[in-house]
């Protein structure tokens, strides 16, 4: 894997500003559903099965992180935590890059045993997270 540091090429995307607003508009149209005590969807996983899904606890969970229950978050669905945590991160990059127009970073050249290695790595969180929630009931 290579990591590089350099200004925005010409006809290039800029991706922290498109990520940065799909998550923005994301986390607002998010915070706006929830407060106006819209329902949320059904799950089809769990209606048919009993089961938690391996996103059942991801709404609860950014319910809680917007009010500062992180503990709660974490608790609910632990890998989504994780996902809200990241890309909060995510987010105070792109706004920092954006603002001081500075260098980006960008990943590239994977070879075949990274690629095969995060396969596993995501597999193996989803995995987990999937055996949390059976565990806790949720």
């Amino acid at each position: 894997m290579q990591v590089s540091r350099r200004q925005l090429a010409p006809q290039e995307i800029d991706h922290e500003l498109l990520w940065l607003l799909v998550s923005l508009g994301t986390f607002l149209a998010l915070a706006v559903w929830l407060s106006a005590h819209l329902p949320t969807p059904r799950c089809a996983f769990h209606s048919f099965t009993g089961l938690p899904c391996l996103t059942c606890g991801a709404t609860r969970s950014a319910w809680q992180f917007l009010h500062g229950h992180f503990a709660a978050a974490f608790l609910f669905n632990p890998l989504a935590f994780l996902a809200i945590c990241g890309i909060m991160i995510f987010d105070l990059y792109a706004i920092l890059v954006l603002t001081t127009r500075t260098h980006r970073f960008r990943l590239g050249h994977f070879s075949c045993s990274e690629k095969l290695l995060a396969r596993v790595a995501i597999i193996a969180l989803l995995a987990g997270n999937w055996l949390y929630l059976l565990k806790a009931g949720l």
